[in-house]
């Protein structure tokens, strides 16, 4: 792999997948203020989501891989994709009982520093660039925080803070796992945090009964939109990148993309406010920072020695051919 190469392509997979990531924050506030439990929000779009991946792993003939590396490994995937969907998707699923859409995908951004953290070393450009996105992220949202109190702030914050943290911790511990994919990834560790998701549906039965059927459809949608394609398409973004830290730090990056769609989502469904001027300069630093993350070529890389303190060796030169029996 040319480790000089560019993250345009996987970014804008990134993109793509943000787009979709942004239905959860807009439909999950939709199904919270229409009264629906976030206990059946969090688990029917998991739920929802297994028959579709796993026609789609099947088709593609990437069902066994998946089977033999579960079979092999249960503990690390049953921990880690709990921690990844799990500990990602409940806190951010019930802290949109408290706050806007917005609200949690703001405070969502912090997943961008989270993911920087959890990676170790990383290039001084691309944390630079980070924190840009995420200062854009402040200030895009500064309008809408003036009307809410310290307690319900504290309430999205902190769960946020949970899954910001979760889920790239989750995902960094299985990539390439048994030379998965990103589809058979994604279709793992849903199987892995199956037991979580049934009882949380179990809980919600208990407390609530059987969630509308508005409630239904809209999970459905959330399941299909970012469940299967936009954690597909994330999961793909990031295996492309995952030897190049540097890459792979812009690609988590785009998930500040999921602020604007959800803006535009929450306009349309929910009639948020416009943007004041200073939000707007918050968004362009955002889109500023994603094609700056784009753009940057990372110096070429010296290959690495055989062993500590070895020299690199040098080419190796071609022997003279022996005089052959024909030549005069």
């Amino acid at each position: 792999m040319n480790r000089n190469r560019g993250a345009a392509a996987p970014m804008a997979l990134g993109v793509l997948a943000a787009a979709c990531f942004a239905t959860s924050f807009v439909l999950n506030r939709e199904m919270s203020l229409a009264g629906g439990s976030w206990l059946w929000s969090a688990s029917l779009r998991y739920l929802f989501m297994l028959p579709p991946l796993v026609l789609l792993v099947w088709v593609r003939g990437g069902l066994p891989g998946v089977v033999r590396s579960l079979r092999a490994r249960p503990g690390p995937w049953l921990g880690w994709s709990t921690v990844g969907f799990g500990l990602f998707y409940a806190p951010l699923t019930w802290a949109s009982q408290e706050g806007a859409g917005w609200l949690l995908a703001a405070t969502w951004q912090l997943v961008i520093v989270a993911g920087i953290v959890i990676g170790g070393r990383v290039p001084r450009h691309t944390l630079a660039v980070s924190l840009l996105i995420v200062a854009g992220v402040v200030l895009a949202q500064t309008q809408n925080a003036h009307g809410m109190d310290a307690g319900t702030i504290a309430r999205v914050v902190v769960p946020v803070l949970v899954a910001a943290v979760a889920y790239p911790l989750g995902n960094r511990k299985l990539l390439g796992r048994d030379g998965l994919d990103g589809v058979q990834r994604t279709l793992a560790m849903t199987l892995g945090s199956l037991p979580m998701w049934v009882v949380l549906a179990g809980t919600a039965g208990l407390r609530v009964g059987a969630p509308g059927r508005g409630q239904v459809v809209q999970c459905l949608i959330v399941a299909l939109a970012s469940g299967v394609v936009a954690t597909t398409l994330f999961f793909r973004a990031t295996d492309l990148v995952r030897d190049r830290p540097a890459a792979l730090g812009a690609v988590e990056a785009t998930q500040a993309a999921e602020v604007p769609f959800t803006l535009a989502g929450e306009a349309l469904l929910t009639g948020v406010a416009t943007p004041s001027p200073t939000a707007w300069t918050g968004l362009a630093l955002i889109v500023g920072g994603l094609c700056l993350h784009a753009l940057h070529r990372p110096p070429p890389e010296p290959p690495a020695p055989a062993w500590p303190g070895a020299t690199p060796a040098r080419p190796e030169v071609p022997a003279p051919r022996p005089p052959s029996a024909r030549t005069p």
